[in-house]
Formats: structure tokens, C-alpha cells, sequence
């Protein structure tokens, strides 16, 4: 398997535990909880894509041919 899918895994795993830190409800009005769910998973997946890029261009341009 590529490093890329354990990045994946890893920064998975520390972004929703860190996202878990944050009320997200506070942010929008009451009753919208659909709302804030989806507001929750696309912030989630964008973190989870932008962080695992840039670790594996890091672990890319150290790696020495």
C-alpha cells in the first residue's frame, strides 16, 4: 500500500478528534441540525484532503533519489 492511504487513515482519525474540540452548533441558528451536520463533514473531508497533501508533498520532496 502506498504511504498516502496511512496518511489518509492518520489525519482522519486527528481531525475528527480535533474538530471534536470545536461546538459548531453555537455557530448556527436552532433547529438547524442537518445544517450544521453538513457544514461539519465537508469542513472535515476538506481538512482531512488539504493536511494528508501536505504531509505526503513533504514526505515526497524528502525522500532523496
Amino acid at each position: 500500500m502506498s504511504v498516502k492511504y496511512f496518511l489518509y487513515l492518520f489525519v482522519t482519525i486527528a481531525v475528527i478528534w480535533s474538530l471534536d474540540s470545536i461546538n459548531i452548533n453555537a455557530i448556527f441558528k436552532k433547529n438547524k441540525i442537518w445544517k450544521a451536520r453538513v457544514f461539519y463533514f465537508f469542513l472535515a473531508l476538506a481538512l482531512i484532503y488539504l493536511v494528508t497533501n501536505c504531509l505526503y508533498d513533504i514526505y515526497e520532496s524528502a525522500i532523496i533519489y
